[in-house]
């Protein structure tokens, strides 16, 4: 089955990775679940015509040689190829506002449309209220991940800075062989993991319709940097302890038990050489999101340097964020970085699969959560991108996911979810407060 797909460093010919065979398996397997993720940046001024935005699009697909190129040769020894019908037309479409909150239907309307025939990727002009439009790219995720969709984004709307992500150093041939322990140490750990943290499959609290709603959130990226920075962690971290907040008080707003919530969170990781691949070099690892404490936490916890007391008195904000900090911190250092993306690069393609089903299953992860750095600024001709959304993988079985993009100074959240959800339009809300709680706790 032909796939559209992207690759600004692939040649015609070249191998798939294992990762992008892995999905395309799972569609296989699955044709009836969207493999689909995407984003939308949100610009200020007259939006142009649909043929002018073709025009447009057309003009820089010349930086994103393989959008216009598909996956042949089956599911043994599939390659790039350039599709030789490639029509522009079938990728481009518009989507216009009617009436009083048509700006919201046209929105949804191009989250949910289905692509062309043929077609793996599809890119929307969203009409809004005078002088605001958006435009919402989606894509299968066996033709991306979502740092190469960012890349996508940087070369359609952005100014050409380099996307910010961390990548481990060059690799000396002297580490090679701690660098395949480590590898493979972690390939036994993560490959228990999936089986040994497998329970019974959660009952959705909602009958799913089969429409996707976008809800929004933002504050100052600075704010999560400065407190992520003051305890040992990243933004990312304090933008999970965050989600962690929300969800407890979502549950309690709700009437939705939430005993555990596990989220799955992707992982760059192309080498340094590899800034401008696309498709997937992603990981996915399950955290644990730290909704309540403990009852009797251990002597070892409550000794551990550092840990927030009296939690009863405001701290939880802190003990939720430790609790993430503590989980992460391999992952920001080298050997971890390191490890996986040699598993990443050498993991044949039946035990990725194995595994990524395995991870997206809702009998071991709830929610999908990641994050990334978008750009400092975007445009389309005159006009300015204000905001921005990043539209996570939404897995059948979980929650929702949630998405947080970095694009000027803001951090900008982003929850898909079935429209059936309960409360779904308060997460962001709850999201911001949870920000709020943190960096007034952090002062006390």
């Amino acid at each position: 089955m032909p796939v559209s797909v992207a690759s600004a460093q692939a040649v015609p010919g070249q191998r798939t990775h294992s990762v992008d065979r892995a999905f395309l398996s799972m569609e296989r397997r699955r044709p009836d679940v969207r493999w689909e993720a995407g984003g939308v940046a949100y610009l200020s001024g007259p939006p142009p015509s649909l043929a002018d935005f073709r025009a447009y699009v057309g003009f820089r697909l010349s930086r994103l040689p393989l959008l216009t190129s598909r996956v042949e040769g089956g599911s043994r020894r599939p390659r790039w190829r350039p599709d030789a019908g490639f029509a522009l037309d079938q990728h481009v479409h518009e989507a216009v506002a009617d009436g009083p909150g048509g700006w919201e239907a046209a929105l949804d309307s191009a989250l949910n449309a289905p692509f062309a025939p043929g077609t793996y990727w599809g890119v929307w002009l969203v009409h809004g209220p005078p002088d605001t439009y958006a435009v919402c790219y989606r894509f299968h995720h066996a033709c991306q991940d979502g740092a190469a969709a960012a890349l996508t984004f940087r070369s359609l709307l952005g100014e050409g800075e380099p996307s910010g992500r961390p990548v481990p150093e060059r690799g000396r041939p002297a580490d090679l062989p701690r660098r395949v322990g480590a590898a493979l140490g972690l390939t036994v750990r993560f490959m228990a993991g999936a089986l040994v943290v497998r329970r019974r499959r959660p009952a959705l609290p909602f009958v799913p319709t089969g429409e996707r709603q976008l809800w929004r959130g933002r504050v100052r990226a600075d704010t999560l940097r400065r407190i992520g920075a003051a305890h040992g962690g990243s933004g990312h971290d304090v933008h999970l302890a965050a989600l962690a907040g929300a969800l407890a008080d979502w549950s309690e707003r709700s009437g939705v038990a939430l005993p555990r919530v596990t989220a799955l969170v992707p992982f760059d990781a192309r080498r340094p050489d590899e800034e401008q691949t696309w498709g997937n070099r992603c990981f996915a690892l399950p955290l644990e999101l730290p909704l309540q404490p403990p009852l009797e936490p251990s002597p070892a916890r409550a000794a551990a340097p550092g840990r927030p007391q009296g939690l009863a008195d405001g701290h939880l904000p802190l003990w939720r964020l430790e609790h993430v900090v503590a989980s992460t911190r391999k992952l920001r250092g080298g050997v971890w970085r390191q490890a996986i993306q040699d598993l990443v690069r050498f993991m044949p393609a039946r035990p990725t699969e194995w595994y990524m089903r395995g991870m997206l299953s809702p009998r071991v992860t709830d929610v999908m959560a990641t994050s990334m750095p978008l750009a400092d600024r975007g445009s389309l001709g005159d006009t300015q991108v204000t905001g921005t959304a990043l539209l996570p993988l939404v897995v059948p079985g979980h929650l929702f996911a949630v998405g947080l993009s970095f694009f000027g100074g803001w951090a900008e959240v982003s929850f898909v979810a079935d429209r059936a959800l309960p409360l779904g339009e308060s997460l962001p809300e709850l999201w911001e407060r949870a920000v709020g709680d943190l960096e007034q706790a952090a002062h006390m």
